[in-house]
């Protein structure tokens, strides 16, 4: 009798990626030498970074991205892992113990839903050059997820409280994280890239879902950096101080690009601008960061459900 092999079964995991964050001021130089890739900065912005970083106590990042994968593979019951591009667990990191774990199959999803060749096209070429082997699925960007919206719609309708007349009614500003001019112009290579337009369509996601009227709601690019090349704005000082202009004294600041609580929103947003929407004589209000948001667990097990979907058909 011949007996046929049977196939070992493929093991599926699910790669979540984010971006990384220093555990203790002493680090801070380190860590900024993997987001410059090794190029030095001043001495003076390494001490400014510090600063900030200070005044927030520790940023929560990589503890909160590790409960959003827990969060996540309770959802699904598959395992889920964080790597993270420039501070520990490293991606390499994740991928040797996805391995060591038996994982043969992986869904990837960054945790930032638009798509930029400075992130996201940065976070692919890191976990393919770690894949060693393993099939992936690499989701390039889901901007446009209704569950998404819905998430921060959800916490952004918990403060938006309209007025009674158009003067007292409250203002509404969306942002994202800026990034280098040139890093969104077309190239022989490759084509314009859709960061900065994705950004703004997840804001006119959320927007629809509370029906803001279009005059009612404004966008911005946040957190500029110190590099000295031009990055994309309007910055979010400058549309504060012309929506001060135009008599608002109450506006609500959303960041629809981060989805959980770190230094661009407990320093950048709570401490930074909110002086400085204080100054021009006008009150600032964030919502609630998504952090451990149902509705966002719901969109990354959509989309690992059908990330892993493509790696059995493929």
């Amino acid at each position: 009798m011949t007996v046929t092999p049977t196939a070992t079964p493929e093991k599926s995991a699910i790669l979540l990626l984010a971006h990384g964050t220093p555990d203790s001021l002493d680090e801070i130089p380190e860590y900024l030498r993997n987001v410059t890739g090794g190029r030095p900065l001043p001495s003076s912005v390494v001490a400014e970074i510090r600063h900030r970083y200070s005044l927030i106590g520790a940023s929560p990042l990589t503890r909160l991205t590790l409960q959003q994968g827990r969060d996540l593979a309770a959802h699904l019951g598959i395992p889920v892992y964080v790597g993270m591009r420039n501070w520990k667990p490293y991606i390499a990191d994740a991928l040797h113990a996805m391995r060591a774990d038996g994982v043969t199959r992986f869904a990837a999803i960054c945790l930032a839903p638009q798509n930029s060749r400075t992130s996201v096209g940065l976070y692919k070429r890191a976990v393919a050059a770690a894949a060693d082997g393993m099939r992936l699925d690499f989701t390039e960007g889901w901007a446009d997820h209704p569950l998404l919206a819905d998430a921060f719609a959800e916490r952004l309708r918990a403060v938006y409280t309209p007025g009674t007349t158009a003067g007292a009614e409250s203002k509404v500003l969306f942002t994202a994280h800026s990034v280098p001019m040139r890093t969104l112009q077309a190239t022989a290579d490759s084509p314009a890239d859709p960061y900065a337009d994705e950004a703004r369509h997840t804001a006119s996601l959320v927007a629809s879902r509370l029906n803001l009227d279009p005059a009612n709601w404004f966008f911005a690019f946040q957190s500029q950096g110190m590099s000295g090349e031009p990055w994309i704005g309007p910055t979010v000082e400058d549309t504060l101080t012309a929506l001060r202009q135009r008599d608002i004294t109450r506006i609500i600041l959303q960041p629809i690009g981060f989805l959980c609580d770190h230094i661009e929103i407990l320093y950048d947003i709570d401490i930074a601008f909110r002086e400085y929407a204080s100054n021009l004589g006008m009150e600032l209000v964030r919502p609630e960061s998504l952090n451990h948001s149902t509705l966002l667990t719901a969109a990354l097990a959509d989309l690992s459900r059908k990330a892993l979907a493509r790696l059995e058909a493929s």
